[in-house]
This record gives structure tokens, C-alpha cells and sequence, in this order.
């Protein structure tokens, strides 16, 4: 018998080659008809090499039957939610007086005209002092003024560039220690208090900066579509419709004094069907994925309502969060709390969830006689990686967004302990260690769940056990991957 160069060539051991191969008879129409040749090593190579860019076997129309049994009520529940909290659009701020603070500020455009040094003692600025411990007030003064020095302060001359006073100009003093300087042509937002008296209707709220962040968003759709190609388009579009939810459906409905928990399930729930579905198509591999990832989300709710309660926690512990209860009293922060824990876990719960579904997929294409066992084992080993980098990165994210507050608990004398019970680090570790214990818990629900959809179907008889039968196998799954 004469060996073909293609028996010769290296591949990866498994059980089965022969098996495998009936899908590549039916796949591959250069693979020779000579009978027992689907047990070659060769042949074996090539079915490896063939199905690594085709698409993923599809489940039978009994086992899509079965999930949409699921999923169709559940994503029906969704809109019904949707529908009877919808608040009916954005709080009217014409309904109640505005506050006059924070963000409740009526704004308009400003911008900077000329900044020239002055003598603060000229203008009647007293630079501040950062107060140190020990430190009384004759101190702080002599500190100041007792060095001889003059203090520089920066007077800015600030024009009102919209409104009903557009041209009106104020001039704005900025101390030596500010954290925030002004240059002469910058656009700003500025403050307006109609009941202020004339001179002090206006002030600097904020810098403009809506360029740099639009060429920033400009920059990351690009790198997306280019990257992504069409995917990126529909993750873009789903990027978008995420955040008209958030904006259009949750915050307001939140303001309309509905429940926050519930609010964040409906709508979270939503992002998550919409989201999944449009990135990676409406399959059962994306179908599994959504359950994982609502049964996720259903232990992260249980376990954070249960512990917010347990441990006492108010959600009441920044001054945004009083701001928001002052304006709108109705509002149940600890529901509030909750929510974000919901909605701050969800797009990371995807992530998990989709890496485990598509992995116990491709494990069953590269060896499709591996049963439910094998393949939640091998599964298992890919995501306990994904495990320790996905808690990692949720760990720092929290600590990144709390870092201030991290520094002044790093200085202050109390013990790691009592740190660690205050309400607002108490806070903060309930929301990271629910959040984690969900995402943990999602690799092997997600896993289980993919492996027995996947493996739920039997591979067609005769292909499996005889080599004379491989290509009849192929044609098999090529007519399913017709019919999906």
C-alpha cells in the first residue's frame, strides 16, 4: 500500500479520528472516496482544519423547541415589564421648582475672554490653606500671610455665549491652590440663578469639553467597526440601545418612584436580550448564554438583597446619592443599591457567559464523540482562567472608581476592620463580592447548561462506529446546518 503525503502529516491526538472525519467528507470534496481511508491521520488533520472557520453545528428542532419554550415567556414577561413601568419619558423639571444644585443647576454657554494676574489682597481673596491636624486657625493665617509673600490669584473675565443674556460678562477669581485654571478662548458652562441678585446670577459650572469626548467616541466606533467589521456594527447599535434603555426606560422609571430592583431586572433583562441576540445572532449557542446569564443575575439579586439587608446598609453614604433622595423622596435607595450591583454585573455576566457557551461549542466540533462529562471538564478548565481574570478585573474596577475614598480610609487612624465595617466601604464590598460571586457562579451553570444542550443530540449512528459510514454522518449535519 502507498502512503499519501497527507498520512504523514502531523495532528492533534484524540479519540476518535476516524470519527470525526465523517463531517469532513461531507464538508471536503477532495477528500478521497477509498473506503477506511476516514481513519487516516491525515484525514483527521484536515477535519480539524475545515471546521475551525465553518459555523457551529446546530441543535436539533426538538432542543430549539424546547428553549424557546423558555425564552419566549421570559422575553414576553420582559415587555409586559417594560410596558407597565414605562414612566412615559425624561422627569419634567417644569413640575417641581429646581433646587439650584448639583446638576440640577439650570445651565447655559460661556466662554473665557482674557485671564490676567492680580494681587489677591487686591481683590479681596484670601488664598486657602489645606488644613493639617494640629493645625488651629492663628496658624493657618500666619501661614498665609506671614511670609511676605504676595499671593497671585487669576482674574478671569467670563462672556455668557447663550440665553436670554447672551454678551453679559462677570469675571470669576481663581486662588492659587485651585485645582482648575482657565485659559482665555475656553468654552465653559456656567451656573445660572435667576433669583440671585443681578451681579451674581452667573457662575462657572463646569468646562465644555463635549469636543475631546465626541472625538473620543468617534475613536472607539471606528476601532470597533474595523476591528469588528459587521459585528461591530451590532454591538455598536446594541451599545446604543443599552443606553437608551438606561436613559429612556430605568433612571426615569426610578424617578417615578418604581420599585429601583425591579426596575433594574425589567431593564437590565432587556439590554441583555437585545444585546445578546443582535451580537452574535439568534441561535440556541446565544440562547444559552441568556439563560446563563438570567439565572446569574437572579443569585446576584438574591444574595445582594439579602446581605444590603443584612448588613444594615442604607445606599445613603455620598452626597449625590442625598441630593437625589432630597429631590425626589420617593425614591427607595436601598432598592437604588441594589439596582446598580444588578446593572453593574450585566455586562460582564455576558462576557462569561458567551466565552463559555462558544468554548463548549468548538470543544464539541473539534471532537464531536466527547460526551456531556468531557466536555463540562474541558469546558471547566477554560473558564477557571476566565475566572480569576474576570474577579480581578471587577476587584479593581470598584477600587478604581473608589479610590479617593480609598486614600483618605489608607490615612485615616482607625484599624483595617473598622475601615472595612463603615457603612461606605461596607457598601462598596458588598457590591464587588455579590457581583463576583455571580460571575463565578455563572462559568459552571453556563457550562452545564451548554454541554447538555450540545450533547442532547445523538451523532448520527454508523458515522460514529464505522469508517465505511463517515460521510453519511457529514451529509447528515450538513442537511441540520441547512434547516436551522
Amino acid at each position: 500500500m502507498t502512503s499519501t503525503p497527507q498520512q504523514h502529516q502531523p495532528h492533534e491526538p484524540g479519540p476518535g479520528p476516524g470519527r470525526s472525519n465523517g463531517g469532513v467528507r461531507g464538508h471536503n470534496p477532495e477528500s478521497g472516496p477509498e473506503p477506511g481511508s476516514d481513519r487516516g491521520p491525515g484525514t483527521g488533520h484536515t477535519h480539524g482544519h475545515s471546521h475551525s472557520h465553518g459555523p457551529a453545528a446546530p441543535v436539533s428542532a426538538h432542543l430549539r423547541k424546547v428553549i424557546a419554550a423558555i425564552l419566549i415567556p421570559f422575553a414576553a414577561a420582559v415587555v409586559a415589564g417594560l410596558i407597565v413601568l414605562w414612566p412615559g419619558g425624561t422627569p419634567d423639571h417644569k413640575a417641581h421648582e429646581r433646587s439650584g444644585l448639583g446638576f440640577d443647576q439650570q445651565t447655559v454657554a460661556g466662554r473665557v475672554v482674557k485671564v490676567e494676574e492680580v494681587n489677591c489682597a487686591d481683590v479681596n481673596a484670601q488664598p486657602q490653606q489645606p488644613t493639617e491636624p494640629g493645625q488651629d486657625g492663628a496658624n493657618q493665617e500666619g501661614a498665609a500671610g506671614g511670609s511676605g509673600k504676595k499671593a497671585i490669584c487669576e482674574k478671569a473675565t467670563i462672556e455668557v455665549t447663550s440665553g436670554k443674556d447672551k454678551g453679559r460678562t462677570f469675571e470669576e477669581i481663581v486662588q492659587p491652590n485651585a485645582s482648575r485654571k482657565y485659559d482665555a478662548g475656553q468654552k465653559l458652562k456656567l451656573a445660572y440663578a435667576p433669583k440671585a441678585p443681578k451681579n451674581l446670577q452667573y457662575s462657572i459650572s463646569d468646562v465644555d469639553r463635549a469636543l475631546p469626548m465626541a472625538l473620543l467616541a468617534g475613536l472607539f466606533a471606528l476601532a470597533v467597526v474595523v476591528v469588528g467589521r459587521l459585528r461591530g456594527v451590532f454591538a455598536l447599535v446594541a451599545l446604543a440601545v443599552s443606553f437608551g434603555v438606561l436613559t429612556l426606560f430605568i433612571l426615569p422609571a426610578i424617578l417615578d418612584g418604581s420599585n429601583p430592583l425591579v426596575v433594574a431586572i425589567v431593564g437590565g433583562s432587556a439590554i441583555m436580550l437585545v444585546a445578546l441576540y443582535m451580537c452574535h445572532g439568534l441561535t440556541a449557542r446565544t440562547s444559552v448564554a441568556v439563560l446563563g446569564t438570567l439565572i446569574s443575575l437572579l443569585l446576584i439579586g438574591l444574595l445582594g438583597s439579602l446581605f444590603i439587608g443584612w448588613a444594615s446598609l442604607t445606599g445613603n453614604t455620598d452626597d449625590q446619592t442625598g441630593l437625589v433622595h432630597g429631590l425626589y423622596p420617593n425614591i427607595e435607595i436601598r432598592g437604588l443599591l441594589l439596582a446598580g450591583v444588578i446593572i453593574g454585573s450585566l455586562g460582564v455576566l455576558d462576557d462569561v457567559t458567551v466565552t463559555q457557551t462558544s468554548a463548549v461549542w468548538e470543544l464539541r466540533e473539534a471532537d464531536p464523540t466527547a460526551g456531556r462529562r468531557k466536555l463540562y471538564a474541558a469546558a471547566m478548565r477554560i473558564g477557571r482562567d476566565h475566572i480569576a481574570s474576570v474577579v480581578n478585573t471587577l476587584v479593581l474596577a470598584y477600587a478604581g472608581a473608589s479610590l479617593p475614598l480609598l486614600l483618605l480610609f489608607s490615612i485615616a487612624d482607625s484599624g483595617v476592620g473598622a475601615v472595612a465595617t463603615s457603612e461606605i466601604v461596607a457598601e462598596e464590598i458588598v457590591r464587588t463580592l455579590v457581583g463576583s460571586i455571580g460571575l463565578v457562579a455563572s462559568v459552571p451553570v453556563t457550562t452545564a447548561l451548554a454541554a447538555l444542550v450540545v450533547s442532547a443530540d445523538r451523532a448520527p449512528q454508523g458515522g460514529a462506529e464505522q469508517g465505511g459510514h463517515g460521510g453519511r454522518g457529514g451529509r447528515g449535519r450538513r442537511r441540520r446546518a441547512r434547516g436551522r
